[in-house]
């Protein structure tokens, strides 16, 4: 616990030097020391990354977020989720790119990712289909109990 929380410390110290985005780490990762299923949400649209937050945590998840795809994947390195709810639109680094370079890593090669996004699924990116997607959300057309049902169902023994 004491070494996940230096590794934290140490990785945001870096990237993110302003202090609101520091603090919500901080507390991100001592929600997620409990013993509750993780959830990334990757997102870059704020309200909408703390609706399905909000959600996910009424439903009995801790929730560890990004918004962007750079600091998704270091999150998902540090926190090593069993499901991940990744947007594809976003700066930096785009969901797609995001999901092909965890797919190339022993840790991320066989986390359970559900895309969820505004583009239907013939705006996505070609590549896509080829990431091994456990499913293709847009959010237009799901609501967030819904999105949070979905994810109860994928992580089901």
């Amino acid at each position: 616990v004491i070494q996940l929380t230096y590794r934290l410390t140490q990785v945001y110290a870096k990237k993110y030097s302003h202090g609101l985005y520091f603090e919500t780490v901080l507390v991100q990762c001592l929600i997620i020391m409990q013993t509750k299923q993780t959830i990334a949400v990757i997102e870059d649209d704020e309200p909408i990354q703390r609706m399905y937050k909000f959600k996910l945590e009424s439903s009995g998840f801790a929730v560890c977020c990004a918004s962007d795809g750079r600091a998704g994947l270091e999150i998902i390195e540090s926190f090593r989720p069993k499901l991940v709810l990744l947007d594809i639109m976003m700066p930096i680094m785009r969901g797609d790119e995001m999901l092909e370079k965890l797919r190339q890593t022993d840790w991320g090669a066989s986390m359970r990712v559900i895309i969820l996004t505004n583009l239907s699924k013939d705006e996505a990116p070609h590549g896509l289909r080829f990431l091994n997607v456990d499913r293709y959300i847009v959010k237009a057309h799901h609501t967030p109990s819904r999105v949070v049902q979905l994810v109860q169902d994928i992580l089901k023994p």
